[in-house]
């Protein structure tokens, strides 16, 4: 990806517009701290130099992140933990961040959470996106194993499928694959349950 332009909406605007995008590493030489010092309200991931600025996500999107929130900050304030939603980062491995659409970390973890970003988390939640599946289905689901994050949720609103992955030494295989009628429940979250009908019936438009 081309280092960050600023769009102009007319030819004498070019070359100033140039001179602000010319601040910013050319892609392949971010270090962690200028990734770190970006501010903005995207979705910013960082691998190795690299920035990428994910989609816009969609509103049935948004409406199953919100609704799958509301329930593990109820499970919050009964267990305990941290609960938070995108955009947040999670730095995997020295080099590699990425800002899953919601994530947890029980309480005695509590030393991995900063207020810039999480070194790990215990739970991860991806919604598919539609502009690049294998992001999720594959690409995260070798990351956030290889990072040792125990539990991976992947939701998937085209299939209206949720699988529940635990990590079993340095891979992910099946808790449950649970689709209508079926009820999502945590291996990591003891006592967390999810009404699968419930989180696609939310979002239909």
């Amino acid at each position: 990806m081309a280092a960050p332009s600023v769009t102009t909406s007319s030819p004498e605007q070019t070359e100033p517009a140039w001179e602000i995008a010319r601040i910013f590493p050319p892609q392949g030489a971010w270090s962690e701290e200028e990734y770190l010092t970006l501010k903005t309200n995207h979705l910013v991931e960082f691998s190795h130099g690299y920035v990428e600025v994910l989609p816009m996500p969609t509103q049935r999107h948004q409406l199953i992140v919100a609704y799958l929130y509301t329930i593990l900050l109820a499970f919050v304030q009964r267990f305990g933990g941290t609960a938070i939603f995108a955009p947040f980062r999670v730095r995997l491995w020295a080099g590699k961040f990425r800002e899953p659409d919601l994530m947890f970390m029980l309480p005695i973890n509590t030393d991995r959470r900063h207020d810039n970003y999480w070194d790990g988390a215990d739970l991860v939640i991806e919604v598919v996106s539609p502009d690049d599946p294998q992001r999720d289905l594959v690409t995260k689901r070798q990351e956030y194993a290889q990072a040792g994050i125990p539990e991976y949720w992947i939701v998937d609103p085209q299939a209206e499928l949720i699988s529940v992955l635990r990590l079993e030494q340095d891979h992910y295989v099946e808790h449950g694959q649970f689709g209508h009628g079926a009820t999502a429940t945590s291996l990591v979250l003891t006592g967390l349950q999810i009404d699968v009908d419930a989180v696609f019936a939310i979002a239909r438009l």
